[in-house]
């Protein structure tokens, strides 16, 4: 089970375990905004709902969180596995242009790539073998996206992923 981590100005900041939720409810660190529907754990003399949302007492920022850094992860789950020259299944990621050519890693030059393209493109750019790409590659954006552990979103979570956006 895993619980989203509010700040006091309703700002998403990460996803945790309900474990480590329930240690920062217990030591009065945090409040449960929503539990996870009719789910319970039990310690020897009481009865915990497990949190799905809390709210933590003071207020954290974490510099430089809205920048989401570039991961190989983070490129297959924004183009959703799927290769971006041919559309098939992807499990590697390519650098459209090449690093041996002054190629960065950044969100703009990656591209998710299934195993036979990336063999076939090799040390060279899309235009030189004839290829196009089938989308633009870009920095995802989303709340989502800036929280940290999260891949994807819970039920739960859905009318508190916007609550920062009314707090403003």
């Amino acid at each position: 089970m895993r619980t989203l981590v509010l700040n006091a100005g309703y700002e998403p900041l990460a996803v945790v375990s309900f474990k480590r939720a329930l240690i920062l409810v217990l030591n009065q660190k945090a409040t449960v905004l929503a539990g996870a529907q009719a789910k319970t754990v039990h310690s020897a003399t009481k009865e915990f709902e497990l949190p799905a949302v809390i709210l933590l007492q003071r207020y954290v920022r974490i510099p430089g969180a809205r920048k989401i850094p570039v991961s190989r992860r983070g490129v297959l789950r924004r183009d959703n596995f799927r290769c971006g020259y041919c559309l098939k299944s992807a499990n590697t990621i390519d650098h459209i242009l090449p690093k041996s050519r002054g190629g960065k890693d950044t969100w703009e030059n990656l591209v998710a790539c299934c195993l036979r393209c990336n063999n076939a493109k090799s040390d060279k750019t899309p235009a030189e073998m004839g290829w196009e790409l089938k989308f633009t590659p870009q920095m995802p954006s989303g709340v989502i996206w800036t929280v940290r552990g999260a891949e994807k979103e819970e039920p739960q979570w859905q009318e508190f992923l916007g609550m920062q956006r009314q707090a403003a």
